[in-house]
């Protein structure tokens, strides 16, 4: 459970264990709740006069949103990682809401566990690195919303490495973990679009400078961001496409496979039926009577008969050949 407060200018920064000292001190104020509990992210709320619904959000893990208060802006987006699952081979999505608070000379983000995108940048602040001291809140909350988005070209990256092996062995393999492999990869996808769509709507509305507590030279920073999400879903959506045309691949590959095996059985029942009707008239073995069978009693009629069944065979095995089915 982390509940820190820093407060920085341009000359450097401060930590402070009282939030509501850390609140009115003079510059700018982040207070950083990470991995903490509800009575500390209550706690947090009350002194910066954070409604309770919007901490109930980030903890039940509500769509990605930005919402208008008052005194402050409320921001919500979700981190994405490719993880394996512990009793499985699939890879899934994890997501871990992070919640932004940005109020004047403030801001506050809180989520239920450590995110290493406002990890990084509170480690900037703290070692007093970068140009993030020279401004307001606003700016340290496009810093980490950036990294949140970067990282997400990360999981599109793993994505496609799976297609592009899915594409290889649609064409040489009709198993069904191949089948299994696309369905995984198109149910990633899915989840992966259900994130990003409103997570571009929530940061279109900070590009467009709407809230109060973004300034007019951070508007073209959050549009940059907002750029890199439409591009996010462009390739999610070609992926999509991708990913159905794999399947469709895969299902016609599975059809020809079937089809060749029906043209080898069909070949094998035709050969077969004459050679069946000729053993079973032979197989009545009439005899002693008017219209008794003559070959029964001729000494070279067993020869004969199968020297026949293979000459038909050769014959048909011949004219399959010779029409391409074998």
């Amino acid at each position: 459970m982390t509940v820190e407060a820093v407060v920085y200018t341009p000359e450097g920064t401060t930590t402070h264990d009282d939030l509501r000292a850390a609140r009115e001190a003079s510059g700018t104020t982040w207070v950083r709740a990470s991995d903490a509990s509800t009575d500390e992210m209550e706690r947090v709320a009350d002194a910066f006069g954070i409604h309770r619904l919007s901490v109930e959000d980030v903890r039940n893990g509500v769509r990605p949103k930005t919402e208008e208060f008052d005194d402050h802006t409320f921001v919500l987006l979700k981190t994405a990682t490719l993880r394996r699952g512990e009793t499985t081979f699939r890879e899934e999505i994890a997501k871990r809401s992070v919640g932004f608070f940005v109020g004047e000379d403030w801001l506050v983000t809180m989520s239920s566990e450590p995110v290493g995108a406002v990890e990084r940048v509170w480690e900037m602040v703290v070692r007093e690195e970068g140009r993030i001291l020279r401004h307001g809140p606003d700016f340290a909350a496009y810093r980490v919303t950036d990294a949140i988005v970067d990282a997400y070209f990360d999981v599109l990256d793993e994505i496609e490495d799976q297609i592009e092996q899915v594409e290889e062995d649609v064409t040489t393999a009709t198993d069904i973990e191949t089948l299994e492999t696309i369905n995984n990869v198109r149910r990633e996808l899915l989840s992966f679009r259900k994130l990003l769509w409103p997570s571009r709507e929530a940061i279109g509305y900070l590009a467009r400078g709407d809230p109060e507590q973004v300034q007019e030279v951070t508007e073209k920073y959050f549009r940059d961001v907002y750029d890199h999400l439409v591009q996010l879903v462009d390739l999610t959506e070609t992926y999509r496409d991708l990913a159905s045309g794999a399947r469709d691949i895969y299902l016609n590959s599975l059809s020809l496979s079937t089809n060749e095996v029906m043209k080898k059985l069909t070949v094998v029942a035709t050969i077969v039926l004459p050679l069946t009707f000729v053993v079973g008239v032979y197989g009545m073995n009439f005899d002693g009577g008017a219209y008794n069978m003559p070959e029964l009693g001729w000494t070279y009629g067993y020869p004969a008969v199968m020297l026949g069944m293979l000459a038909m065979t050769v014959i048909l095995v011949a004219y399959f050949r010779e029409s391409g089915y074998v």
